[in-house]
């Protein structure tokens, strides 16, 4: 037997007993006669005391072992003087004397620091991650990481679900980023797709009479990578039939909430979820995914300049644009340099430009960027739609929709982080809802599903289809949580009739309708329930749950920026001999 204790159970209970504890070296100090090691595993760390005159042979060895070695320690467990408990660490009251050790395994001097975070360059810890998983950070991660899994496999067995699962190797349908597609050497020529989600097979288990389905799927997506996107990530996949979206809305305000509470009991849940539709999102905060632990929100103020004597307001009511504003509480003082890399940032968002106004803390005159384009009384109407009090900046965007949008959404969120107005124990988890089921892409000349191509229109909507294709809104909802999107859903086309009314509207062929989804469109005919479902990512909660910056922090071994395994050394070239089975031959360059 290597261990009888855990490096993290033992306690003032157990003093007077004899243990025998195996673990890594955290941290070694040698003060001559008696050597005290910080003995880890992931449980904890526990002191050993060892004493020279107590036992000679384990003080020899504990002199040669040096940190991360892996070593077998017995000893008895015995109280600490009060003077020196540990309140850092669950063993801090408690001690090993030890009276036998033996070394496992001697270990290199490691390229990072295991005991601290040495803020080493992201690259060196993924190189070395095997090493970077031991530190006690890492550790929590994908503790919690876990801790969030069981939670909501536990939650929905009790809620009914089952949990099945579905191919890895299907067919490429694309419909979005692009697939990794798998060569097959008994088809050659032919291809197989890793799923981009098993959306496609989540309908077909609907058909087949499965009502509630989950699933912790594996997906891949060929996309370029960002804080929150790895090329192969996991999310829980979920469908039912017989619901509205309704039932789906608040059967996961019940999973999450208590989510929340079983694994970061400190955190702040408001229920029930805020809902906004896309529209209010847009037009309040700019983005389909608010951040609402915070306020900034925009103000409409096309009636309040559709007649102002500033021409670049007025010319942008009359073409249609946006104008809207916001008021930034504190930052009235900003000085000019400051205010030139707001509106350098508004640039960086495709902007024209941005209009500021500081409304002094002191009821001082207002200062404007545009002050000597528009009259006192003017100003003050502006000041006043925009709700400014002393000491507030004021900033504001007229510009297309899109771009003013994107522009003061950029702006909101970097001063929300300067002003540290985002409250890091607050999960602010939201809805929006009723997004544009399609969206006009002037490069192709067609129309692109918003969500997917298997999302159904609002019932009111369904006529708009065959009139004003850009005007129909969808039965599909987001859930956001402080700035990201936690997860995105739909009611799904249940019907043949309607799914291939919506293939015609996006271009695609009945031949290429009935070649790349023709299995759905026939499993539709034989007696398809009204269905929908939703997709939370479990990479992206894990990291909003643990505080962490990006997703490469929860998972055990993520792809660098490049999609790359800075570990591995993937991708990699193959041997001609395996391309040969493959019938494939590479072009160069």
């Amino acid at each position: 037997m290597y261990r009888s204790h855990t490096c993290g159970e033992l306690r003032p209970g157990h003093a007077g007993h004899e243990v025998t504890l195996a673990g890594w070296v955290h941290r070694r100090r040698d003060h001559g006669p008696l050597i005290f090691i910080d003995l880890r595993d992931r449980y904890g760390i526990t002191q050993v005391v060892f004493d020279a005159a107590l036992d000679g042979a384990a003080h020899a060895i504990a002199s040669e072992v040096r940190s991360e070695y892996v070593v077998q320690i017995r000893g008895t467990v015995r109280l600490r003087p009060a003077e020196a408990h540990n309140p850092e660490i669950g063993t801090g009251t408690i001690e090993v004397s030890a009276s036998g050790a033996s070394i496992l395994n001697a270990a290199r001097q490691p390229p990072l620091y295991i005991s601290r975070d040495g803020n080493e360059e992201e690259a060196l810890r993924l190189r070395y991650r095997y090493l970077d998983l031991r530190r006690g950070r890492m550790q929590r991660n994908i503790i919690l990481r876990h801790q969030i899994v069981k939670f909501i496999r536990d939650f929905l067995d009790h809620e009914g679900f089952l949990e099945i699962e579905t191919p890895i190797l299907m067919k490429s349908t694309p419909e979005g980023a692009r697939d990794y597609l798998v060569p097959s050497r008994v088809h050659p020529g032919q291809f197989y797709a890793l799923p981009q989600s098993p959306q496609q097979l989540k309908q077909l288990l609907m058909v087949a009479g499965f009502d509630r389905y989950f699933q912790i799927a594996r997906c891949f997506r060929d996309e370029d990578q960002r804080a929150d996107r790895q090329p192969e990530f996991t999310q829980l996949d979920l469908e039912m039939s017989f619901v509205d979206q309704e039932d789906i809305l608040a059967l996961m305000e019940r999973l999450f909430v208590a989510l929340a509470a079983a694994v970061v009991p400190h955190k702040r849940v408001v229920v029930p979820f805020p809902r906004l539709t896309y529209a209010e999102a847009m037009d309040r905060y700019g983005s389909d995914k608010p951040d609402l632990r915070y306020g900034l929100a925009f103000t409409d103020l096309r009636a309040t300049v559709a007649g102002s004597s500033f021409a670049v307001l007025r010319d942008a009511v009359a073409r249609g644009d946006a104008v809207r504003g916001m008021a930034v509480p504190g930052c009235a003082g900003y000085s000019r340099r400051q205010l030139d890399e707001l509106v350098e940032l508004a640039r960086q968002a495709g902007a024209r430009g941005l209009l500021w106004a500081a409304v002094p803390a002191d009821g001082g005159e207002v200062r404007a960027s545009f002050a000597r384009q528009v009259p006192a009384d003017e100003l003050a109407a502006i000041v006043a739609a925009l709700g400014g009090q002393p000491g507030d900046l004021l900033l504001i965007a007229a510009d297309a929709p899109r771009v003013a949008s994107a522009s003061l959404d950029r702006l909101r969120r970097e001063l929300a982080a300067r002003l540290r107005l985002a409250d890091p124990d607050h999960l602010a988890f939201a809805w929006v809802l009723e997004f544009p089921l399609l969206e006009w892409d002037a490069e192709e000349q067609r129309w692109q599903a918003v969500h997917h191509p298997f999302t159904a229109p609002l019932d009111e909507d369904r006529d708009l289809l065959a009139s004003d294709p850009g005007r129909a809104r969808a039965k599909a909802y987001d859930l956001v949580l402080n700035g990201f999107e936690a997860g995105g859903g739909s009611i799904r086309i249940h019907q043949r009739d309607v799914q291939q009314q919506l293939f015609d509207l996006l271009g695609v062929s009945r031949e290429t309708a009935q070649e790349q989804f023709g299995h759905l469109l026939e499993a539709f005919e034989y007696g398809a329930p009204p269905h929908g479902g939703i997709a939370p990512g479990i990479d992206r909660l894990a990291m909003l749950f643990a505080d962490e910056p990006t997703i490469r922090e929860v998972m055990a071994f993520p792809k660098t920026q490049q999609a790359a395994d800075a570990m591995l050394g993937a991708p990699s070239p193959v041997d001609e001999r395996q391309l040969r089975e493959l019938h494939i031959r590479l072009r160069q360059p």
